[in-house]
């Protein structure tokens, strides 16, 4: 029988497109699986209702930036359990919402878009940090820009920002101050680093608009482990990249045993990176949240010079340098809606289609499930002519959440942001009717 089998001729690319023919269903089904999956999630998030809420910021706020801390960990700590009839017959996304600071002709906003369902939730926990201020349903204010065109009346520019290094490496937060921001210290003492970009959106003219958003969710990203080879959490990823950071200082003046460990910060770690394991220690317990950075800048060419325009793309680009640390982590911004060489869009038309899928992005808060072929960034020499801008997420703790978006307190005075007096007066109870 074996040497009937050795007569018998071999024919390599028979049998390998035989092997191929019974393999092939496997990354078919596979494909057909994530194409389900992502058609699911669209018809789940367009049955979605949302509610615009501003909020009117009192004018004697004196509570630091933790209020907003305790706001982002009771409202937007929302876990989702999702089994596969959830994930992949229902479509079940985790809830996200969108925290936005806005200027339209020099007049700044702060609102929060929520899940109409969650509506109350955040509306009870910012009063329970601000009694004081006013909580309103608003339309959203998006729409009322047209499609931008090269021939049209309004000039746009977007980008996003993303942290420069890992995750786990914070930005300055508002406890990197100092006692600046302290609840109790005198305003005319504060240094609120959100001042600035509160100042600045306040300057612009007529005819211009900026809009900033951060879209939050509960922090759903997974590291791999090189211990265990699974998938893991941020708290678990951030303890092992702190090992393997202090690893080597760890091993050469310390013997660790099952009495003795090795402690998170040896004592022979050097000065620069000792500030460093400091600033990722204070992280590493609180609340985290996937996150992603967009900024729209507009500007009315009826109303506008394009010299003007010219600097609010300029000047935009420096909105976040308050928050970097240098030599630890710092917001950098990607997915700018411009090509690098002029010839990779020579007729014009397609800056204006990325313009565009960027306002759209910008408008419909898309950041966790992007449409599918936005997914994934192109090939370097594809995207140069054809960029995909696929969103760029990553983690931030409610501290440098809170630094990025809260209330600022007296020491803002920008005329163009509309505060509301402290104590909302009852009308007299004999008011004739």
């Amino acid at each position: 029988m074996i040497q009937d089998l050795l007569n018998v001729n071999f024919n390599p690319i028979q049998l390998l497109i035989t092997i191929i023919g019974y393999l092939m269903p496997i990354p078919l089904s596979m494909i057909a699986l994530n194409l389900w999956h992502h058609y699911r999630q669209e018809l789940f998030i367009l049955n979605l209702k949302w509610t615009m809420l501003e909020i009117h910021v009192p004018r004697d706020i004196v509570k630091s930036p933790a209020a907003m801390e305790l706001i982002f960990s009771n409202a937007f700590g929302h876990k989702t359990r999702r089994d596969f009839w959830g994930q992949y017959i229902l479509g079940v996304v985790p809830p996200w919402f969108s925290l936005e600071i806005i200027s339209i002709d020099g007049n700044v906003h702060f609102l929060i878009r929520t899940q109409s369902s969650m509506k109350g939730l955040i509306e009870n926990q910012i009063y329970a940090q601000y009694p004081q201020a006013k909580v309103v349903e608003v339309e959203d204010y998006v729409f009322d820009i047209p499609t931008i065109t090269k021939e049209g009346n309004w000039d746009m520019w977007g980008c996003e920002f993303t942290k420069e290094k890992d995750d786990f490496y914070p930005i300055k937060t508002y406890n990197d101050f100092g006692e600046d921001l302290k609840t109790g210290i005198k305003e005319e003492f504060k240094i609120d680093p959100i001042t600035s970009t509160i100042e600045y959106l306040g300057s612009i003219p007529r005819g211009q608009q900026i809009w900033i958003q951060i879209i939050v969710r509960d922090s759903e990203k997974k590291w791999h482990s090189h211990k265990t080879g699974k998938h893991i959490g941020f708290y678990e990823a951030s303890a092992e990249f702190m090992n393997d950071l202090t690893k080597k200082y760890a091993t050469e003046n310390h013997v660790e045993t099952e009495l003795n460990p090795s402690p998170k910060m040896p004592a022979s770690l050097p000065e620069p990176l000792r500030s460093t394991v400091e600033a990722i220690n204070r992280q590493i317990n609180k609340p985290h949240f996937d996150c992603g950075i967009r900024v729209v800048t507009l500007s009315d060419k009826n109303l506008c010079a394009p010299e003007q325009f010219s600097n609010l793309t300029r000047d935009i680009r420096l909105i976040f340098n308050q928050y970097s640390q240098k030599n630890i982590n710092t917001l950098n911004r990607v997915n700018s809606t411009g090509y690098d060489l002029p010839w990779t869009d020579p007729t014009g038309k397609g800056i204006a289609k990325y313009k565009n899928r960027s306002l759209d992005f910008y408008r419909l808060r898309t950041f966790f499930n992007p449409p599918l072929q936005y997914s994934k960034d192109h090939p370097k020499l594809i995207s140069m002519f054809f960029p995909a801008g696929a969103p760029k997420i990553f983690t931030l703790s409610s501290e440098e959440l809170a630094t990025l978006y809260h209330f600022p307190g007296m020491v803002s005075e920008t005329p163009s942001f509309k505060r509301i007096e402290s104590k909302i007066a009852k009308p007299p109870s004999n008011l004739p009717s």
